[in-house]
């Protein structure tokens, strides 16, 4: 459930999430597709994004993240048929924990830092044409100066640089978009210790389903709610 510090609106708003075809993208589209939002599934396989649509009542967009030609093309789409964008969620994202080299820093900030950027410039003349305009980031902790500097934080154990580098960088972003669109809320969030295909490696992190709940509560924020901010489900996180 969302905080109930956050004011929430009513439902039936049109809602993009991009990597939403499983893990944490799929149960937020069930639960915001539960609370009467028109969700497009975004999705880079045509047959796994469209059998996961079907299965939410939802609907299909293709969409890769890393592709300059097809983030024009799905927001297009929507554009042709709902007119506007109420909330985009960017779940899309990789863990990139193999080798440290050019190559995979490159792939680790295409998908999680330059694919924001590509979805956003994209949606951003749809959201302005929304009533209550929200973009949530679904970015880490790990991004966190503080949180990986902490002994006491989890993180501090965790070598990951370039998935946290590439995180603290989609952070970023986000609140730069949220100084130079004043209409628009745009938060981070650090959704929680969640078990996925990213993390199935350690065994560890809780349901999708409860980690989800944490990113609808920020999806669907009222039009006083908070932007510029990274939060986790107790509240904003220092940065």
């Amino acid at each position: 459930m969302a905080p109930a510090a956050l004011p929430t609106v009513s439902a039936m708003t049109v809602t993009l999430i991009t990597g939403a075809n499983k893990g944490l993208g799929f149960e937020t589209a069930r639960q915001l597709q539960d609370l009467g939002h028109v969700v497009y599934v975004g999705a880079r396989d045509p047959e796994r994004g469209a059998k996961a649509a079907a299965e939410l009542g939802a609907r299909f967009v293709q969409l890769d993240v890393t592709d300059d030609a097809s983030v024009p093309a799905a927001l297009a789409t929507i554009a042709a048929a709902e007119g506007h964008l109420d909330v985009l969620v960017h779940n899309a994202g990789i863990l990139a924990d193999g080798p440290v080299d050019g190559p995979a820093a490159l792939r680790a900030f295409d998908t999680n830092a330059a694919g924001l950027v590509r979805v956003t410039e994209a949606a951003l003349p749809l959201l302005r044409k929304s009533a209550n305009p929200t973009v949530v980031t679904v970015s880490s902790s790990m991004g966190s100066f503080w949180a990986v500097t902490n002994p006491d934080r989890p993180e501090h154990g965790l070598p990951l640089p370039l998935y946290a580098a590439s995180k603290a960088a989609a952070t970023m972003l986000t609140v730069q978009y949220a100084k130079s669109n004043p209409g628009i809320k745009f938060n981070a969030v650090e959704p929680g210790p969640t078990a996925t295909d990213m993390t199935a490696a350690w065994g560890i992190g809780r349901p999708p389903a409860e980690s989800a709940r944490v990113i609808v509560g920020l999806a669907t924020l009222g039009p006083d709610g908070p932007t510029g901010t990274l939060r986790d489900e107790n509240g904003e996180l220092p940065f």
